[in-house]
Protein backbone atom coordinates (compact mmCIF):
# COMPACT_ATOMS: atom_id res chain seq x y z
CA UNK A 1 0.00 0.00 0.00
CA UNK A 2 1.14 3.17 -0.82
CA UNK A 3 1.44 6.29 1.79
CA UNK A 4 -1.99 8.66 2.67
CA UNK A 5 -2.13 10.95 5.48
CA UNK A 6 -4.47 10.50 8.21
CA UNK A 7 -6.17 13.92 7.25
CA UNK A 8 -6.77 12.40 3.76
CA UNK A 9 -8.20 9.25 5.31
CA UNK A 10 -10.77 11.18 7.10
CA UNK A 11 -11.98 13.50 4.55
CA UNK A 12 -12.71 10.08 2.54
CA UNK A 13 -14.81 8.32 4.83
CA UNK A 14 -16.86 11.85 6.57
CA UNK A 15 -14.46 11.53 9.71
CA UNK A 16 -12.61 13.81 12.27
CA UNK A 17 -8.87 13.23 13.31
CA UNK A 18 -7.24 14.50 15.83
CA UNK A 19 -3.01 14.28 14.56
CA UNK A 20 -2.33 14.11 11.17
CA UNK A 21 0.13 11.46 10.43
CA UNK A 22 1.07 9.17 7.51
CA UNK A 23 -0.28 5.46 7.39
CA UNK A 24 1.43 2.72 4.96
CA UNK A 25 -1.23 -0.07 5.83
CA UNK A 26 -4.78 -0.89 7.05
CA UNK A 27 -4.85 -3.76 9.22
CA UNK A 28 -7.72 -4.97 10.95
CA UNK A 29 -6.36 -8.04 13.20
CA UNK A 30 -3.93 -7.12 15.44
CA UNK A 31 -2.12 -10.16 15.16
CA UNK A 32 -0.79 -8.83 11.84
CA UNK A 33 0.35 -4.91 12.74
CA UNK A 34 2.36 -3.85 10.95
CA UNK A 35 4.83 -0.42 11.78
CA UNK A 36 2.43 2.39 10.37
CA UNK A 37 -0.95 1.08 9.83
CA UNK A 38 -4.12 2.21 10.33
CA UNK A 39 -6.12 -0.23 12.71
CA UNK A 40 -9.59 0.09 12.02
CA UNK A 41 -11.67 -0.98 14.75
CA UNK A 42 -14.53 -3.55 13.75
CA UNK A 43 -17.09 -4.43 15.64
CA UNK A 44 -18.93 -7.96 14.91
CA UNK A 45 -21.44 -9.92 16.21
CA UNK A 46 -19.18 -11.84 18.49
CA UNK A 47 -16.52 -8.97 19.44
CA UNK A 48 -15.67 -5.21 19.43
CA UNK A 49 -12.35 -4.82 18.40
CA UNK A 50 -12.30 -0.79 19.86
CA UNK A 51 -10.92 -3.05 22.84
CA UNK A 52 -7.73 -3.50 21.16
CA UNK A 53 -7.16 0.19 20.15
CA UNK A 54 -4.35 0.59 22.76
CA UNK A 55 -2.54 -3.22 21.59
CA UNK A 56 -2.26 -1.33 18.22
CA UNK A 57 -0.90 1.41 18.90
CA UNK A 58 1.55 -0.18 21.39
CA UNK A 59 2.45 -2.81 18.38
CA UNK A 60 3.14 -0.38 16.02
CA UNK A 61 -0.01 1.03 13.77
CA UNK A 62 0.34 4.82 13.27
CA UNK A 63 -3.05 4.96 14.02
CA UNK A 64 -6.90 3.44 14.76
CA UNK A 65 -10.25 4.02 12.94
CA UNK A 66 -13.25 4.29 15.66
CA UNK A 67 -16.72 5.11 15.46
CA UNK A 68 -17.33 4.85 19.50
CA UNK A 69 -15.66 5.55 22.38
CA UNK A 70 -12.92 3.68 23.47
CA UNK A 71 -9.23 4.23 25.97
CA UNK A 72 -6.16 4.67 24.03
CA UNK A 73 -3.80 7.07 23.79
CA UNK A 74 -2.61 7.87 20.51
CA UNK A 75 -3.97 9.27 17.02
CA UNK A 76 -7.30 8.21 15.47
CA UNK A 77 -9.63 8.84 13.06
CA UNK A 78 -13.03 8.71 13.99
CA UNK A 79 -16.05 7.81 11.46
CA UNK A 80 -19.80 6.83 11.54
CA UNK A 81 -19.30 3.01 11.18
CA UNK A 82 -16.05 1.78 10.84
CA UNK A 83 -17.30 -1.46 8.58
CA UNK A 84 -18.76 0.93 6.06
CA UNK A 85 -15.78 3.50 6.03
CA UNK A 86 -13.02 0.61 5.23
CA UNK A 87 -14.98 0.02 2.18
CA UNK A 88 -15.23 3.77 1.37
CA UNK A 89 -11.49 3.91 2.09
CA UNK A 90 -10.06 1.25 -0.15
CA UNK A 91 -12.64 2.47 -2.64
CA UNK A 92 -10.91 6.12 -2.52
CA UNK A 93 -7.50 4.38 -2.49
CA UNK A 94 -8.27 2.06 -5.44
CA UNK A 95 -9.44 5.32 -7.53
CA UNK A 96 -6.25 6.90 -7.22
CA UNK A 97 -4.95 3.90 -9.71
CA UNK A 98 -5.37 3.84 -13.62
CA UNK A 99 -5.14 -0.27 -14.10
CA UNK A 100 -7.14 -3.03 -15.47
CA UNK A 101 -9.47 -4.53 -12.92
CA UNK A 102 -11.48 -7.59 -13.71
CA UNK A 103 -14.91 -8.03 -10.92
CA UNK A 104 -16.31 -11.16 -10.91
CA UNK A 105 -19.08 -12.77 -9.81
CA UNK A 106 -21.57 -16.04 -9.47
CA UNK A 107 -23.53 -18.46 -8.27
CA UNK A 108 -21.23 -21.06 -8.25
CA UNK A 109 -17.39 -21.24 -9.97
CA UNK A 110 -16.38 -17.73 -8.58
CA UNK A 111 -13.01 -18.87 -7.20
CA UNK A 112 -11.91 -21.19 -9.98
CA UNK A 113 -12.94 -18.72 -12.57
CA UNK A 114 -10.73 -16.02 -11.05
CA UNK A 115 -7.85 -18.91 -10.61
CA UNK A 116 -8.07 -19.43 -14.66
CA UNK A 117 -8.16 -15.24 -15.07
CA UNK A 118 -5.98 -14.62 -12.64
CA UNK A 119 -3.39 -17.04 -14.52
CA UNK A 120 -4.81 -15.18 -18.17
CA UNK A 121 -4.26 -11.72 -17.09
CA UNK A 122 -0.70 -11.89 -14.96
CA UNK A 123 1.03 -13.62 -18.25
CA UNK A 124 1.11 -9.96 -19.30
CA UNK A 125 0.54 -7.86 -16.56
CA UNK A 126 2.03 -7.31 -13.48
CA UNK A 127 -1.52 -8.54 -11.19
CA UNK A 128 -2.64 -9.14 -7.60
CA UNK A 129 -5.57 -11.18 -7.40
CA UNK A 130 -8.05 -12.13 -4.15
CA UNK A 131 -6.90 -14.22 -1.71
CA UNK A 132 -8.67 -17.46 0.05
CA UNK A 133 -12.51 -15.78 0.74
CA UNK A 134 -11.41 -12.37 1.43
CA UNK A 135 -14.80 -11.45 -1.36
CA UNK A 136 -16.96 -9.62 0.99
CA UNK A 137 -17.32 -5.89 2.83
CA UNK A 138 -14.59 -6.81 4.55
CA UNK A 139 -12.25 -8.92 2.88
CA UNK A 140 -12.48 -6.94 -0.37
CA UNK A 141 -10.81 -3.78 1.32
CA UNK A 142 -7.58 -5.66 2.42
CA UNK A 143 -7.18 -6.58 -1.78
CA UNK A 144 -7.59 -3.44 -2.48
CA UNK A 145 -5.05 -1.99 -0.44
CA UNK A 146 -3.03 -4.33 -1.84
CA UNK A 147 -2.58 -2.02 -4.69
CA UNK A 148 0.88 -0.23 -5.37
CA UNK A 149 2.41 2.00 -7.91
CA UNK A 150 3.81 -1.47 -9.80
CA UNK A 151 0.23 -2.89 -9.93
CA UNK A 152 -0.97 -3.11 -13.28
CA UNK A 153 -4.28 -5.79 -13.21
CA UNK A 154 -6.16 -6.94 -10.67
CA UNK A 155 -8.86 -9.78 -10.61
CA UNK A 156 -11.47 -9.40 -7.35
CA UNK A 157 -13.92 -11.80 -6.60
CA UNK A 158 -17.20 -10.80 -4.85
CA UNK A 159 -19.56 -12.43 -3.22
CA UNK A 160 -22.35 -12.09 -1.89
CA UNK A 161 -25.91 -12.96 0.13
CA UNK A 162 -28.17 -10.06 -0.16
CA UNK A 163 -29.63 -7.46 -2.54
CA UNK A 164 -27.03 -4.21 -2.17
CA UNK A 165 -23.87 -6.08 -1.26
CA UNK A 166 -22.46 -6.66 -4.89
CA UNK A 167 -23.57 -3.09 -5.68
CA UNK A 168 -20.95 -1.81 -2.46
CA UNK A 169 -18.38 -4.13 -3.78
CA UNK A 170 -18.45 -2.89 -7.33
CA UNK A 171 -18.43 0.69 -6.05
CA UNK A 172 -15.21 0.10 -4.12
CA UNK A 173 -13.54 -1.69 -6.57
CA UNK A 174 -14.65 -0.13 -9.69
CA UNK A 175 -13.73 -2.73 -12.48
CA UNK A 176 -13.25 -1.86 -16.34
CA UNK A 177 -14.52 -5.76 -16.79
CA UNK A 178 -16.66 -7.41 -15.20
CA UNK A 179 -17.86 -11.10 -15.64
CA UNK A 180 -20.54 -13.38 -14.39
CA UNK A 181 -19.91 -16.79 -14.50
CA UNK A 182 -23.84 -17.70 -14.22
CA UNK A 183 -27.37 -17.37 -11.99
CA UNK A 184 -28.39 -20.78 -10.22
CA UNK A 185 -29.71 -21.14 -7.08
CA UNK A 186 -27.35 -19.81 -4.41
CA UNK A 187 -28.67 -17.18 -1.68
CA UNK A 188 -32.18 -18.22 -3.05
CA UNK A 189 -33.49 -18.04 0.44
CA UNK A 190 -32.33 -14.74 0.93
CA UNK A 191 -33.03 -13.18 -2.68
CA UNK A 192 -36.22 -14.65 -3.34
CA UNK A 193 -35.87 -16.45 -6.50
CA UNK A 194 -33.46 -16.53 -9.69
CA UNK A 195 -34.74 -13.27 -10.89
CA UNK A 196 -33.36 -11.77 -7.79
CA UNK A 197 -30.46 -13.53 -7.94
CA UNK A 198 -29.90 -12.02 -11.51
CA UNK A 199 -30.58 -8.61 -10.31
CA UNK A 200 -28.20 -9.04 -7.47
CA UNK A 201 -25.50 -9.89 -9.69
CA UNK A 202 -26.38 -7.55 -12.04
CA UNK A 203 -25.63 -4.74 -9.49
CA UNK A 204 -21.69 -5.50 -10.59
CA UNK A 205 -22.59 -2.94 -13.43
CA UNK A 206 -23.16 -0.19 -10.35
CA UNK A 207 -19.41 0.22 -10.67
CA UNK A 208 -18.51 -0.19 -14.32
CA UNK A 209 -17.67 2.33 -16.42
CA UNK A 210 -20.45 2.88 -19.52
CA UNK A 211 -18.66 1.28 -22.56
CA UNK A 212 -16.85 -1.18 -20.78
CA UNK A 213 -16.71 -4.95 -21.30
CA UNK A 214 -19.38 -7.27 -19.74
CA UNK A 215 -18.83 -11.11 -20.18
CA UNK A 216 -21.45 -13.42 -19.37
CA UNK A 217 -22.52 -17.02 -19.97
CA UNK A 218 -24.17 -16.99 -22.82
CA UNK A 219 -25.72 -20.58 -21.69
CA UNK A 220 -27.01 -19.56 -18.98
CA UNK A 221 -30.49 -19.62 -18.94
CA UNK A 222 -30.55 -16.42 -17.13
CA UNK A 223 -27.81 -14.18 -18.27
CA UNK A 224 -28.43 -15.17 -22.06
CA UNK A 225 -31.50 -12.59 -21.45
CA UNK A 226 -29.41 -9.74 -20.45
CA UNK A 227 -29.13 -6.70 -22.37
CA UNK A 228 -27.88 -3.17 -21.96
CA UNK A 229 -26.88 -0.70 -24.59
CA UNK A 230 -24.59 1.08 -22.31
CA UNK A 231 -22.38 -2.00 -21.97
CA UNK A 232 -20.32 -4.48 -24.41
CA UNK A 233 -21.76 -7.39 -23.39
CA UNK A 234 -19.74 -10.75 -24.49
CA UNK A 235 -20.79 -14.15 -23.78
CA UNK A 236 -18.73 -17.26 -23.34
CA UNK A 237 -20.41 -20.66 -23.98
CA UNK A 238 -20.71 -24.62 -25.40
CA UNK A 239 -23.81 -23.68 -27.03
CA UNK A 240 -23.74 -20.29 -27.64
CA UNK A 241 -21.41 -17.49 -27.20
CA UNK A 242 -19.08 -14.93 -28.90
CA UNK A 243 -16.10 -17.61 -27.61
CA UNK A 244 -17.66 -20.88 -27.83
CA UNK A 245 -15.79 -24.35 -26.52
CA UNK A 246 -15.73 -27.26 -29.68
CA UNK A 247 -14.15 -30.36 -29.71
CA UNK A 248 -14.18 -31.00 -26.34
CA UNK A 249 -11.95 -34.45 -25.27
CA UNK A 250 -11.30 -35.35 -21.52
CA UNK A 251 -7.87 -37.62 -20.99
CA UNK A 252 -5.91 -38.66 -18.25
CA UNK A 253 -7.27 -35.57 -15.96
CA UNK A 254 -7.22 -33.15 -18.56
CA UNK A 255 -9.56 -31.70 -21.01
CA UNK A 256 -8.56 -30.11 -24.30
CA UNK A 257 -10.84 -27.92 -26.38
CA UNK A 258 -10.92 -25.65 -29.33
CA UNK A 259 -12.02 -22.03 -28.59
CA UNK A 260 -14.02 -20.48 -31.40
CA UNK A 261 -13.63 -16.75 -31.42
CA UNK A 262 -14.67 -13.81 -34.22
CA UNK A 263 -13.27 -16.21 -37.02
CA UNK A 264 -10.17 -17.27 -35.13
CA UNK A 265 -9.73 -20.91 -33.11
CA UNK A 266 -7.31 -21.19 -30.49
CA UNK A 267 -6.67 -25.15 -29.02
CA UNK A 268 -6.43 -24.73 -25.22
CA UNK A 269 -5.60 -27.74 -22.77
CA UNK A 270 -6.28 -27.24 -18.90
CA UNK A 271 -4.80 -29.66 -16.47
CA UNK A 272 -8.46 -30.64 -14.72
CA UNK A 273 -12.20 -32.39 -15.80
CA UNK A 274 -15.41 -31.03 -15.85
CA UNK A 275 -17.82 -29.21 -18.50
CA UNK A 276 -17.91 -26.80 -15.92
CA UNK A 277 -14.04 -26.39 -15.86
CA UNK A 278 -14.64 -25.38 -19.59
CA UNK A 279 -17.00 -22.60 -18.85
CA UNK A 280 -14.28 -21.25 -16.32
CA UNK A 281 -11.44 -21.40 -19.05
CA UNK A 282 -13.70 -20.05 -21.62
CA UNK A 283 -14.47 -16.81 -19.26
CA UNK A 284 -10.90 -16.28 -18.90
CA UNK A 285 -10.02 -16.70 -22.29
CA UNK A 286 -12.75 -13.67 -22.81
CA UNK A 287 -11.21 -11.77 -20.09
CA UNK A 288 -7.71 -12.10 -22.10
CA UNK A 289 -9.31 -10.88 -25.37
CA UNK A 290 -10.76 -7.75 -23.51
CA UNK A 291 -7.25 -6.65 -21.98
CA UNK A 292 -5.37 -7.50 -25.24
CA UNK A 293 -3.61 -10.99 -24.29
CA UNK A 294 -2.31 -12.71 -27.05
CA UNK A 295 -4.53 -15.65 -27.44
CA UNK A 296 -1.63 -18.41 -27.36
CA UNK A 297 -0.53 -16.28 -24.07
CA UNK A 298 -4.08 -17.41 -22.91
CA UNK A 299 -3.91 -21.04 -23.55
CA UNK A 300 -0.31 -21.57 -22.40
CA UNK A 301 -1.39 -19.54 -19.14
CA UNK A 302 -4.59 -21.46 -18.91
CA UNK A 303 -2.25 -25.06 -19.13
CA UNK A 304 -0.45 -23.93 -15.16
CA UNK A 305 -3.98 -23.89 -13.07
CA UNK A 306 -3.63 -25.82 -10.21
CA UNK A 307 -6.84 -26.71 -8.18
CA UNK A 308 -7.10 -24.75 -4.85
CA UNK A 309 -8.05 -26.48 -2.11
CA UNK A 310 -10.64 -29.19 -1.94
CA UNK A 311 -12.15 -27.24 -4.91
CA UNK A 312 -12.34 -30.85 -7.55
CA UNK A 313 -8.76 -31.66 -6.53
CA UNK A 314 -8.20 -35.44 -8.20
CA UNK A 315 -5.71 -37.37 -6.31
CA UNK A 316 -4.56 -41.15 -7.26
CA UNK A 317 -4.52 -43.20 -3.91
CA UNK A 318 -3.70 -46.85 -4.61
CA UNK A 319 -5.15 -47.29 -8.14
CA UNK A 320 -8.22 -45.28 -6.91
CA UNK A 321 -9.18 -41.66 -8.12
CA UNK A 322 -10.70 -39.39 -5.72
CA UNK A 323 -11.81 -36.56 -6.16
CA UNK A 324 -12.26 -33.79 -3.82
CA UNK A 325 -14.77 -30.96 -4.04
CA UNK A 326 -15.75 -30.55 -0.35
CA UNK A 327 -15.14 -26.34 -0.71
CA UNK A 328 -18.96 -25.24 -0.88
CA UNK A 329 -21.91 -27.06 -2.92
CA UNK A 330 -25.15 -25.69 -4.09
CA UNK A 331 -27.63 -27.56 -6.02
CA UNK A 332 -25.42 -26.11 -9.65
CA UNK A 333 -22.05 -27.20 -8.31
CA UNK A 334 -23.55 -30.88 -7.33
CA UNK A 335 -25.05 -31.24 -11.03
CA UNK A 336 -21.69 -30.54 -12.24
CA UNK A 337 -20.22 -32.25 -10.10
CA UNK A 338 -22.41 -35.19 -10.72
CA UNK A 339 -21.68 -34.82 -14.26
CA UNK A 340 -18.19 -34.65 -13.84
CA UNK A 341 -18.19 -38.14 -12.32
CA UNK A 342 -20.82 -39.45 -14.84
CA UNK A 343 -17.83 -38.63 -17.59
CA UNK A 344 -14.88 -40.33 -16.12
CA UNK A 345 -13.94 -43.14 -17.58
CA UNK A 346 -13.04 -46.64 -15.42
CA UNK A 347 -14.96 -49.44 -13.26
CA UNK A 348 -17.53 -48.57 -10.77
CA UNK A 349 -18.56 -44.50 -10.37
CA UNK A 350 -19.04 -43.32 -6.23
CA UNK A 351 -20.54 -40.46 -6.01
CA UNK A 352 -20.23 -39.55 -1.81
CA UNK A 353 -22.21 -36.17 -0.97
CA UNK A 354 -23.64 -34.49 2.46
CA UNK A 355 -25.52 -31.20 3.12
CA UNK A 356 -25.89 -28.39 1.03
CA UNK A 357 -26.42 -25.53 3.33
CA UNK A 358 -28.41 -22.25 3.12
CA UNK A 359 -31.04 -23.20 1.35
CA UNK A 360 -34.43 -22.57 3.60
CA UNK A 361 -38.02 -23.86 2.55
CA UNK A 362 -36.08 -24.64 -0.86
CA UNK A 363 -33.67 -27.03 0.77
CA UNK A 364 -35.95 -30.79 0.82
CA UNK A 365 -36.69 -30.13 -2.70
CA UNK A 366 -33.22 -29.46 -3.58
CA UNK A 367 -31.71 -32.05 -2.28
CA UNK A 368 -34.41 -34.55 -3.44
CA UNK A 369 -33.34 -33.07 -6.81
CA UNK A 370 -29.93 -33.76 -6.49
CA UNK A 371 -30.81 -37.57 -6.10
CA UNK A 372 -33.01 -37.97 -8.68
CA UNK A 373 -30.06 -36.26 -11.08
CA UNK A 374 -27.88 -39.09 -9.70
CA UNK A 375 -29.85 -41.67 -10.58
CA UNK A 376 -30.04 -40.16 -13.88
CA UNK A 377 -26.54 -39.74 -14.55
CA UNK A 378 -26.36 -43.51 -13.88
CA UNK A 379 -24.01 -43.51 -11.17
CA UNK A 380 -22.94 -46.82 -9.70
CA UNK A 381 -23.31 -46.42 -5.97
CA UNK A 382 -24.91 -43.03 -4.17
CA UNK A 383 -23.05 -43.14 -0.20
CA UNK A 384 -24.27 -40.07 1.83
CA UNK A 385 -24.28 -38.52 5.58
CA UNK A 386 -26.38 -35.54 7.04
CA UNK A 387 -29.90 -34.46 8.20
CA UNK A 388 -30.58 -33.22 4.55
CA UNK A 389 -28.68 -35.38 2.23
CA UNK A 390 -31.28 -38.36 3.52
CA UNK A 391 -33.52 -36.87 0.78
CA UNK A 392 -30.53 -36.79 -1.54
CA UNK A 393 -30.76 -41.03 -0.94
CA UNK A 394 -34.76 -40.70 -1.16
CA UNK A 395 -34.56 -39.23 -4.44
CA UNK A 396 -32.20 -41.22 -6.20
CA UNK A 397 -34.02 -44.78 -5.07
CA UNK A 398 -37.66 -42.99 -6.08
CA UNK A 399 -35.58 -42.38 -9.17
CA UNK A 400 -34.49 -46.19 -9.56
CA UNK A 401 -31.23 -46.21 -8.56
CA UNK A 402 -30.76 -49.37 -6.68
CA UNK A 403 -26.79 -49.10 -4.87
CA UNK A 404 -27.87 -46.14 -2.59
CA UNK A 405 -26.47 -45.85 0.91
CA UNK A 406 -27.35 -43.36 3.62
CA UNK A 407 -25.66 -42.94 6.88
CA UNK A 408 -26.11 -41.59 10.18
CA UNK A 409 -22.06 -41.09 11.28
CA UNK A 410 -19.17 -40.33 9.19
CA UNK A 411 -17.27 -43.67 10.26
CA UNK A 412 -20.20 -45.54 9.16
CA UNK A 413 -19.95 -44.02 5.60
CA UNK A 414 -16.52 -44.62 5.36
CA UNK A 415 -16.49 -48.11 6.37
CA UNK A 416 -18.97 -48.98 3.42
CA UNK A 417 -17.08 -47.12 1.38
CA UNK A 418 -13.90 -48.90 1.91
CA UNK A 419 -16.13 -51.97 1.59
CA UNK A 420 -17.11 -51.64 -1.91
CA UNK A 421 -14.01 -49.71 -3.40
CA UNK A 422 -11.50 -51.26 -6.05
CA UNK A 423 -8.68 -50.64 -8.20
CA UNK A 424 -9.95 -48.12 -11.24
CA UNK A 425 -13.01 -47.22 -9.30
CA UNK A 426 -13.53 -43.26 -9.07
CA UNK A 427 -15.17 -41.55 -6.45
CA UNK A 428 -16.20 -37.99 -5.56
CA UNK A 429 -16.90 -36.07 -2.37
CA UNK A 430 -19.04 -33.24 -2.52
CA UNK A 431 -20.77 -31.08 0.02
CA UNK A 432 -20.63 -27.79 1.90
CA UNK A 433 -17.79 -26.44 3.88
CA UNK A 434 -19.48 -26.95 6.92
CA UNK A 435 -20.06 -30.53 6.54
CA UNK A 436 -16.11 -31.23 6.63
CA UNK A 437 -16.79 -34.02 4.34
CA UNK A 438 -13.03 -33.97 3.87
CA UNK A 439 -13.32 -36.26 7.89
CA UNK A 440 -13.98 -39.38 5.72
CA UNK A 441 -11.88 -38.82 2.76
CA UNK A 442 -8.97 -38.43 5.42
CA UNK A 443 -9.93 -41.75 7.04
CA UNK A 444 -10.25 -43.03 3.38
CA UNK A 445 -6.83 -42.32 2.58
CA UNK A 446 -5.14 -43.68 5.92
CA UNK A 447 -7.13 -46.99 5.53
CA UNK A 448 -7.19 -47.74 1.75
CA UNK A 449 -4.68 -50.21 0.16
CA UNK A 450 -3.33 -50.98 3.34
Amino acid sequence: MEILKLSEIANACGGTFNNDCDVCGVCIDTRKITTGCLFVCIKGERFDAHQFAQEALDKGAAAVMIHSDADFNGNYVRVADTSRALLDLSGYYRSKFNLHLVGLTGSVGKTTTKEFTYLVVSAKYNAIKTQGNLNNEIGLPQMLFQIDGDTQAAVIEMGMNHFGEIHRLSTAAKPTVALITNVGTSHIENLGSREGILKAKLEILDGLEKGSTLILNGDNDMLSTVKDEDYNIVFFGIENGDFRAEKIFEQDGATSFDICYYGKKQRVVIPTIGIHNVYNALAAFAVGYALNIDAQMCADALMNYVPEGMRQKSVMVNGVTFIEDCYNASPDSMRAAITTLANTKGNKKIAVLSDMLELGEYSKQAHTDVGKMAADAKIDYLLTVGDMSNFIACGAMENGMKNVFHFDTKEELANKLLEILEVGDTAIFKASRGMKLEDVIHSVYDRWGK
